[in-house]
């Protein structure tokens, strides 16, 4: 059963009472309640917990933050429409935030991150100053406000870099207008107060809430995140991507932090290595303290959050407990598509994964599966999609075992994971292979993961045993760790982050595009024959087996994924169309004026034609052939410049066609904000995103200067052109 925690629906009476006055923090005037009164209360002082815990149920986080502005990467994008950015959430998709300064949703999310670091800065300061503080459920309630003061810190300096620290709650008549901190000293900052409070904090199954109260499980593995964050690399002002070694004082005390190694001994971290160190022992001391198993079958953890079922001590650290009608977008804005009439309500699906990365998978790894829905809902009805529709088959409302109601969107109850055990065994296995290479630790630890992907797969020692063996080099075995991090985690809303860590942005979203760019050229046998297209995408040719089209049978009425039996989950037939279709298997299902396609390679690129007579250049032609008398009528552009003109039997038309082959649309818009386009970038990725305008109006000393926001890109973006082919008298 789902534990009864309601904190995402409270109004948190003790932290409104509490608050004070600022434009940016959004707080009210000075407090009617005392301090002393509020915190010598265990269950006021959790009443005021919740208030921190309260602003996971805005729509700044539910839909935004958790999953919708965790795209542009290789693994999850959805390509937004043509045109010059609006001020909506699709300019952030399509790497173009420079043109949403005054959008809402900017200001929002800045506003309450910062509102939930302070209503958990007045609980940690709360709880400091109660005579009742040093007892356990107090220290416990203080690190849980530590965490998500740490997560939400994680959050902003993921999206805006440098963000202002606050240290200590807001006071009235107190300086909240504060600049921005450099983000390695805030990771450093907040990994201390982990570090110290965590010895003091509860694991889930001795804790009232389990999972769905931060712990000290999450805790550890919030550590060791943060360590690898505060030992990777960021942007800084000057708008390039570096580590904190490569241009500060790294033994200043904002950038060190104490803590107590698995040998018991007082250490300091400062540099890259030492807070990779770090990240090592505080996975190892969660291994140690807190052994556990991953689940047998990967969708266990995600079927026990469409079933509304916590368990402590599994698989899952920590999940944000949200709660019906009172917030959670999971399995509205991110899971699988919902639509038409469903007897648990529709979609707005905004979270996609792209085509590469259903390409990448291993034939017989689960995840694969499970994360990539390429079928959706509809009036409950399960039908296929096309390759560049694929949402998160993790989270599915239509298998919600509550009952949402027909007429439901939004709040659909269904927890969110920030933290799985996996997570923090590919975490030791990264930060083991950066200190030493590929041991025999850092393998046993991915292969850990790999065993339950791979756990029926018929060639489970190569996929196992014999890919793990194969990792030599320090530089093979991150790269199986960065691969590895995608498969795991698809649709969880930690790629974005990763890939500017490790600054490996650039490159990941350049082989995306190349991959769905070839995979589309496979399909067309003209492209692959010419010579400048083997010479400029050699690799073309072996997309050649993968699937053009997904081709499947109706099997059942269940309205569930099993509905529909694939021919093969990735390569194309043997056969051909008419043997295919004659064997009952199709491509397509027309259901009254709806088709139903399952288009996979062919959606990948794109031909654009024009047409040229005496001089003029059309956009369009047509032609009519008269039976009879041989004659064909062309009829090229629209009025009022249109021209129509006969051509005899078996004379020339005069018409040259111009076919121009293109990356599709969806592979250039998803990264368009990407300088010159993601195959010719410049590795700068412009991944920030802006203060909104309502916070640098309300502000003395905050602004966008640097950080390469205002460079970005605010057009189409730049196309790919893979070939130019005319053919004289069309």
């Amino acid at each position: 059963m789902k534990l009864n925690i309601k904190y995402i629906a409270i109004t948190a009476m003790g932290t409104l009472a509490l608050t004070s006055c600022s434009d940016m923090l959004d707080v009210s005037s000075p407090s009617q309640t005392d301090d002393a009164t509020v915190y010598a209360s265990e269950e006021y002082t959790l009443q005021a917990l919740y208030g921190a815990y309260n602003l996971f149920g805005q729509d700044s986080y539910t839909s935004r933050m958790c999953g919708v502005y965790m795209q542009n990467t290789d693994v999850e994008a959805s390509a937004p429409s043509a045109g010059v950015p609006s001020s909506d959430r699709r300019a952030v998709w399509s790497l173009q935030s420079s043109a949403i300064t005054g959008f809402n949703d900017m200001t929002n999310m800045w506003n309450h991150n910062l509102q939930a670091i302070d209503r958990a800065n007045q609980v940690i300061d709360g709880i400091n100053a109660s005579s009742i503080g040093s007892n356990a459920n107090m220290q416990q309630m203080k690190g849980e406000a530590v965490c998500i003061k740490a997560y939400r810190y994680y959050l902003m300096c993921g999206f805006w870099g440098d963000v202002p620290y606050y240290n200590t709650a807001s006071k009235w008549g107190g300086n909240l207008d504060k600049p921005r901190a450099d983000k390695f000293s805030v990771y450093s900052r907040i990994l201390q107060e982990l570090v110290d409070i965590e010895p003091n904090m509860k694991f889930s199954d001795a804790n009232s809430g389990g999972i769905e109260r931060m712990n000290r499980d999450f805790a550890i593995g919030m550590i060791a995140r943060l360590a690898l964050f505060r030992a990777g690399y960021a942007k800084t002002i000057d708008g390039q991507m570096k580590r904190a070694d490569d241009y500060l004082d790294v033994n200043a005390d904002s950038l060190s932090v104490t803590y107590t190694n698995l040998s018991g001994q007082s250490v300091t971290a400062h540099t890259h290595n030492e807070y990779v160190q770090m990240a090592k022992d505080y996975c190892q001391k969660l291994i140690n303290l807190k052994p556990r198993n991953l689940y047998d079958d990967f969708y266990t953890p995600f079927a026990n959050e469409n079933a509304y079922m916590t368990e402590n001590n599994a698989e899952i650290l920590y999940e944000v407990a949200f709660v019906e009608s009172m917030g959670g977008d999971v399995g509205w804005s991110i899971g699988v598509t919902n639509s038409g009439a469903c007897k648990n309500g529709t979609t707005t699906n905004q979270v996609g994964l792209t085509p590469s990365y259903y390409l990448s998978f291993a034939d017989n790894d689960q995840r694969r599966d499970v994360t990539c829905a390429k079928w959706q809902h509809q009036n409950d009805i399960v039908y296929p999609t096309e390759c560049t529709g694929m949402g998160i088959g993790k989270w599915d409302r239509a298998l919600a075992t509550k009952n949402l109601g027909s007429s439901s969107s939004k709040g659909t109850g269904i927890n969110y994971p920030l933290m799985r055990y996996s997570d923090v065994l590919l975490m030791l296995a990264e930060a083991e292979n950066e200190l030493n290479g590929p041991t025999a630790l850092a393998k046993e630890a991915l292969a850990k993961v790999r065993a339950r992907a791979f756990k029926n797969s018929p060639t489970y020692t190569d996929d196992v045993n014999n890919y793990v063996a194969n990792l030599t080099t320090k530089e093979a075995f991150f790269n199986a760790i960065v691969d590895e991090r995608a498969w795991e985690f698809g649709g969880e809303g930690l790629r974005r982050f990763d890939l500017i860590r490790w600054n490996i942005y650039a490159q990941k979203i350049e082989q995306a595009m190349r991959t769905m760019l070839c995979w589309g050229i496979s399909t067309n046998e003209e492209l692959l024959a010419l010579d400048e297209v083997k010479a400029a995408y050699p690799e073309a040719a072996n997309y050649a087996k993968y699937a053009d089209k997904m081709w499947f049978k109706r099997v059942g009425a269940t309205n569930t994924k099993a509905d529909i039996v694939w021919y093969d989950q990735k390569y194309r037939p043997v056969d051909d169309d008419a043997t295919m279709e004659a064997n009952g298997w199709v491509s397509e299902e027309v259901v009254g004026t709806s088709t139903y396609r399952s288009r996979w390679g062919t959606q990948l690129i794109k031909r654009v034609s024009t047409y040229t007579y005496n001089g003029t250049e059309y956009a369009s032609c047509t032609k009519s052939k008269d039976a009879t008398t041989g004659v064909t009528t062309y009829t090229l552009g629209t009025a009022p410049a249109q021209v129509v003109f006969t051509v005899e039997s078996n004379q020339p038309s005069g018409v040259t066609r111009t076919d121009s082959y293109q990356a599709s649309d969806y592979a250039t818009r998803i990264y368009r904000g990407y300088a010159n386009g993601a195959l010719k970038g410049d590795g700068n990725v412009p991944f920030l995103l802006p203060i909104s305008i309502t916070n640098l109006n309300s502000s003395a000393v905050l602004n966008n200067d640097g950080y390469g926001i205002l460079s970005n890109q605010t057009g189409e973006g730049v196309n790919a052109i893979v070939a130019v082919i005319q053919k004289e008298n069309y």
